[in-house]
């Protein structure tokens, strides 16, 4: 059975043409190449003049959303993967293993699509970033109002990391601004069984009642599994 990362890459491979595809494969063997990381090259105008020039496989994270792209198909679907250049980056920064002050600068530095690559990227890394570093990318992104990254923020990371109180708040924080649950990693498991999520909800649910607006429908679905412990639920299927 593929990995993750091995089914993300096949699927990758499959939709790319056949420029991207060997971009992709010199990308993730700069990537991997320790000598690599301190190679500096030039940019080509990617940044102003007189900033730091960055190692290869950042200049390649970094432009993978000019240089990785989809084959064209004749009306079928062209994707293996939920978004090609997503993909690509989480591929790169797992290749170059980069410590957490590197994750936490191409972070902050970079745009919204980067930073939503390396939230993605952080349940595949290895070696992980360290608790702290990681969860403060995550915090950062949940205090965001850009759905993709709240919704890259919520996956198997944070489910892992996030202690109960963050973690009912990201969860909050979709139902406020419209992100589907079904991007929260690891809802059903920790939901179950969660008395205070149920208050929370219940008080979200009686303001938006009052105020005449609609109460999401994810609420309804997420309140009957706060209501339940993991034995009931599994009981009850």
């Amino acid at each position: 059975m593929l990995t993750p990362l091995a089914s993300l890459r096949t699927g990758l491979e499959l939709c790319l043409s056949a420029e991207s595809r060997a971009w992709l494969h010199r990308a993730l063997a700069e990537a991997a190449d320790p000598r690599g990381h301190g190679a500096y090259t030039e940019t080509s105008g990617h940044v102003a003049h007189g900033a730091p020039r960055l190692p290869r496989w950042e200049l390649h994270f970094v432009t993978a959303g000019r240089t990785c792209r989809p084959a064209p198909r004749d009306g079928a679907s062209t994707a293996a993967v939920p978004d090609p250049v997503d993909a690509a980056r989480v591929l790169i920064l797992h290749a170059a293993a980069p410590g957490t002050g590197t994750l936490a600068r191409l972070y902050t530095r970079g745009t919204a699509d980067e930073r939503r690559a390396v939230l993605l990227a952080l349940p595949h890394l290895d070696p992980p970033p360290d608790t702290a570093g990681g969860l403060a990318l995550v915090e950062d992104a949940l205090r965001a109002n850009d759905t993709r990254l709240i919704a890259a923020a919520l996956g198997p990371y944070a489910a892992a990391h996030l202690d109960a109180h963050q973690w009912r708040q990201g969860v909050l924080k979709c139902l406020f601004t419209g992100v589907p649950l079904a991007v929260v990693a690891g809802l059903e498991h920790r939901a179950a069984g969660d008395d205070e999520l149920v208050r929370m909800l219940e008080d979200y649910a009686r303001e938006r009642t009052a105020a005449g607006r609609a109460v999401p429908e994810d609420l309804g679905h997420l309140l009957k599994l706060a209501r339940f412990t993991d034995t009931e639920e599994r009981e009850a299927r």
